[in-house]
């Protein structure tokens, strides 16, 4: 069964196409299931890269008028990150909104100092530690489906070292005992390879997380995190899958 849970549209101001052209995109690779998860708004801060929370509702509206348009499952979510003060929020989307799954895609994140930082400009290894723990703390809601990039920490240019494989246990040890799906991003591969201080790859998937993965039953799931519709299915989709399947991962094709 083809699927992607992973799907962006212009209402974030970084992606292409309206929801429309990413279903006439799934419908012509032959999906079976298409869940949008576009960059969700907060009520009263706006962390850029989203649609305006006003937009929320036409998103929601939009998505529900074209299952009756169109020959596949579509599912309304929503990607976010966690912050704690927000608790009552998560729990308004599924209630008053009617999302019908969160995937939890950590790029801010609050610091034991209560500061927020966003991982793409970590300053130290010592920052994925923090990430790891607030990934964990979301986890342990179970408000969230899946989490998205689970090592997007690993774009940063920081050699391997015990707070690496430290930030690594925690998310998997975690994801383990909550039965939480973790994500195979798809758009790691689409940013092509780099130089990092541990060789030419790309900023992620990266494989050191992926190998410990391996250890473990935990489900994964590739998503294409698309931000143009005919990357719905695209190359980097199906290298993906690939990849999963030599590594032996539990995949699954499927959130419900």
């Amino acid at each position: 069964m083809k699927t992607n849970f992973h799907t962006h549209c212009q209402r974030c101001r970084h992606a292409f196409g309206t929801e429309e052209d990413y279903i006439k995109n799934a419908v012509e690779k032959g999906l079976s299931q298409l869940g949008f998860s576009d960059h969700a708004p907060f009520p009263d801060h706006d962390f850029g890269n989203r649609m305006p929370f006003c937009e929320l509702p036409d998103y929601l509206s939009t998505i529900d008028s074209l299952k009756q348009k169109y020959d596949i499952q579509l599912f309304k979510g929503l990607e976010i990150e966690y912050f704690p003060k927000y608790s009552n929020y998560y729990q308004q989307l599924f209630d008053e909104y009617k999302i019908e799954y969160l995937a939890l895609g950590e790029h801010f994140y609050t610091t034991p100092d209560g500061d927020i930082k966003n991982i793409y400009f970590a300053e130290s290894t010592l920052d994925y530690i923090n990430y790891a723990n607030e990934i964990c703390k979301g986890i342990r809601t179970h408000l969230f489906t899946f989490v998205a990039h689970p090592d997007l920490m690993f774009l940063n240019r920081f050699a391997w070292d015990d707070n690496c494989q430290k930030a690594c246990e925690i998310i998997i040890e975690c994801a383990e005992k909550h039965d939480m799906i973790l994500e195979f991003n798809a758009n790691g591969y689409r940013r092509n390879k780099n130089t990092f201080p541990d060789g030419e790859r790309y900023p992620y998937p990266y494989m050191r997380f992926w190998n410990m993965v391996q250890n473990t039953d935990i489900r994964v799931i590739v998503g294409s995190d698309c931000h143009e519709p005919h990357q719905v299915f695209d190359d980097k989709v199906e290298l993906s899958y690939k990849t999963v399947n030599m590594l032996g991962l539990n995949v699954t094709d499927t959130i419900f």
